[in-house]
């Protein structure tokens, strides 16, 4: 869903380049984005954040009510990134940091509710510090150590597959973590857990 008619083809493109996606509607308003979404009911909606009409952010919480929401946006702004996964995104991605492989890995993963952020989405979200994580997150969540490696990891964009990797363990122990972390976090998404890890969610 992007006001860019141009844009939607480039990113028809790419989705199209993977034979286990597809395109079912496309909108170029936040009212048009809605309706699509109620008519047609998809797993993920790629949504813009400029748009005419009513803009993608203030359509996220509707649309994540009927599809998981995966924001795909030039705007890294932090305040945006904040409330688009405030009112429910599970993912942010921004252009021009992925290729077709990357977009259709997070269109999955965002199927799936377990949706994360790109570089300059984590980087807004940071304010160019580092992750308030370390034995200051560990304590504040009561997570173990491993929990804690694995959350500074996710935070950092990695995947299950490559946490699994850099830590040695199988990807059902790196999901099995991640299960027991969240609810420590009292979070159900990837991309709300890097917002509460990273120190930036409202409150906290």
């Amino acid at each position: 869903m992007d006001d860019s008619a141009v844009m939607r083809r480039g990113i028809r493109s790419l989705v199209e380049t993977d034979d286990q996606l597809e395109i079912v509607a496309e909108a170029g308003d936040g009212v048009e984005a809605l309706a699509r979404v109620r008519e047609t009911r998809p797993d993920v909606v790629l949504l813009d954040v400029r748009m005419p009409v009513r803009d993608g952010v203030s359509v996220v919480r509707e649309i994540s009510e009927v599809s998981h929401v995966l924001m795909l946006t030039f705007s890294d702004e932090s305040d945006v990134v904040l409330a688009a996964l405030d009112e429910g995104a599970v993912g942010y991605l921004v252009h021009g940091t992925f290729d077709a492989d990357r977009l259709g890995a997070m269109v999955r993963a965002a199927a799936e509710g377990t949706g994360s952020l790109s570089g300059p989405a984590l980087a807004a979200l940071r304010g160019g510090r580092a992750p308030a994580a370390g034995l200051t997150g560990r304590a504040r969540f009561d997570l173990s150590e491993r929990q804690a490696e694995v959350m500074d990891l996710v935070a950092s964009g990695k995947t299950n597959g490559a946490i699994a990797r850099e830590l040695f363990l199988s990807e059902k122990t790196v999901k099995n973590h991640i299960n027991q972390i969240f609810p420590r976090l009292a979070v159900t998404t990837r991309a709300e857990a890097i917002v509460a890890w990273l120190g930036t969610r409202p409150g906290s």
